[in-house]
């Protein structure tokens, strides 16, 4: 694949990923969203959908990282890291971009709430003790990362309609076990690249964007991808 392949891929798939993400939080917490008030469920349900349909779209341009956990757990498997900063721009870029589509997809709705919707574009602590929080999203994004990667085991699943579709359930599982605590961003740029997006979009009565708490989303997958990478080197 060349490198804008990997490129637009990965911004295609990363921007319809977020939008339909966002877009599942944006349902359930706005005012006048027929979806509102439709629960956790919804929202772990519609961010595994999310990555069904992000995955699908940019399979066969970039393999369909969308995520940079993902992106350095393959480069610590496979050795190959000349490509990662390709990756994780188009990965950042797309992130924006979905946040941006998913506001305007509910502009009314925004307008009609008036409150602080931070909650729609960024992840958030029940709990906040940031050693806590980081220990959660290490570990939801480790066993993200080793899934995805132990795919490649079996011949042709990992670039397969089966595989996306794994994943996808997999995002689903962990939202329900293991996304309590933090909200489960298992992904830095799920988080970075919406709470940019919140910061400068002309909202009502938004709310401020918790920069403190943004370094949290992005350290703890960021370790769990590089652990998933080292655990696969080690295990396989």
């Amino acid at each position: 694949m060349t490198n804008g392949d990997i490129f637009v891929g990965e911004t295609l798939g990363t921007s319809i990923l977020v939008l339909l993400g966002v877009g599942v939080c944006a349902a359930v917490t706005l005012n006048r969203s027929k979806a509102q008030h439709a629960g956790w469920l919804a929202i772990t349900f519609g961010w595994g959908f999310a990555v069904l349909a992000g995955a699908y779209a940019s399979v066969s341009l970039s393999g369909a990282h969308l995520n940079p956990a993902v992106t350095l757990g393959i480069a610590v498997k496979t050795g190959e890291w000349d490509k990662v900063p390709l990756y994780l721009a188009g990965q950042f870029t797309g992130a924006v971009i979905g946040a941006v589509l998913a506001w305007a997809t509910y502009l009314g709705q925004f307008r009609e709430h008036g409150e602080p919707v931070l909650g729609v574009f960024a992840t958030a602590p029940e709990i906040r003790h940031p050693i806590q929080n980081v220990i959660t999203e290490t570990i939801a994004t480790m066993v993200l990362v080793i899934v995805i990667l132990t795919q490649g085991l079996t011949n042709g699943l990992a670039l397969s309609g089966t595989g996306v579709l794994i994943t996808a359930l997999l995002v689903v599982g962990i939202g329900l076990s293991l996304g309590g605590p933090t909200g489960y961003a298992i992904n830095p740029v799920r988080d970075l690249g919406p709470r940019l997006a919140h910061s400068f979009l002309p909202i009502p009565g938004k709310g401020g964007s918790d920069w403190t708490y943004a370094w949290v989303p992005v350290v703890g997958p960021t370790l769990g991808g590089l652990a998933a990478g080292g655990l696969y080197r080690l295990a396989f």
